[in-house]
């Protein structure tokens, strides 16, 4: 049965979804758009914005595209992990952290659509905001400025951890080309 195959992947996949989608939608419910919380000043609020850009803010202005994107990231992961055969359970968990991440965004980008200057994006909720964190800005050839980071939810930092296991495995050198190198 392919779901007993790779079960830790769709089990991380479908708690990093809901997560993902239950935060959101109390954000929503009970903050207006702007409006910051914080919890430990000027380190760490929770600041509703909807970002029409890809995780962190990145490609701002990305458009519809962004939507089928998400949609074809998670039909390829769901894909790897229905047909393919059993991952190593780290790959599982990084799979699937990238594949709940990717739906909970997705799920936002086919029904949050925002206007901005006239044009219509897709959009997502993010409110985790760590306002302490800044990264240098190259405003020109002779100034740099610091920029708070992006403001992001839990979708993104899913995909962040699932990368990162995928990463870790990577690192692994296999026992078999571990003796080939002897």
């Amino acid at each position: 049965m392919p779901f007993k195959k790779n079960r830790y992947f769709w089990v991380i996949a479908a708690v990093s979804v809901i997560v993902d989608q239950l935060t959101k939608y109390l954000v929503v419910q009970n903050f207006a758009l702007y409006e910051s919380l914080p919890l430990i000043p000027d380190v760490f609020h929770l600041t509703y914005v909807l970002n029409t850009g890809a995780a962190f803010s990145l490609f701002s202005q990305g458009g519809v595209w962004l939507r089928w994107l998400s949609l074809a990231v998670s039909l390829g992961l769901m894909g790897l992990a229905w047909f393919g055969s059993r991952l190593k359970p780290i790959e599982q968990l990084g799979y699937g952290f990238i594949l709940g991440g990717a739906l909970g965004n997705g799920i936002d980008r086919f029904f949050n659509d925002c206007i901005v200057n006239g044009k219509e994006l897709t959009c997502v909720v993010d409110f985790l905001e760590f306002p302490i964190v800044k990264f240098p800005i190259l405003v020109d050839f002779r100034h740099i400025r610091l920029a708070p980071f992006p403001v992001f939810n839990f979708a993104d930092v899913f995909i962040n951890l699932g990368i990162i296991c995928l990463l870790i495995i990577s690192f692994r050198q296999s026992p078999s080309a571990a003796n080939s190198n002897k």
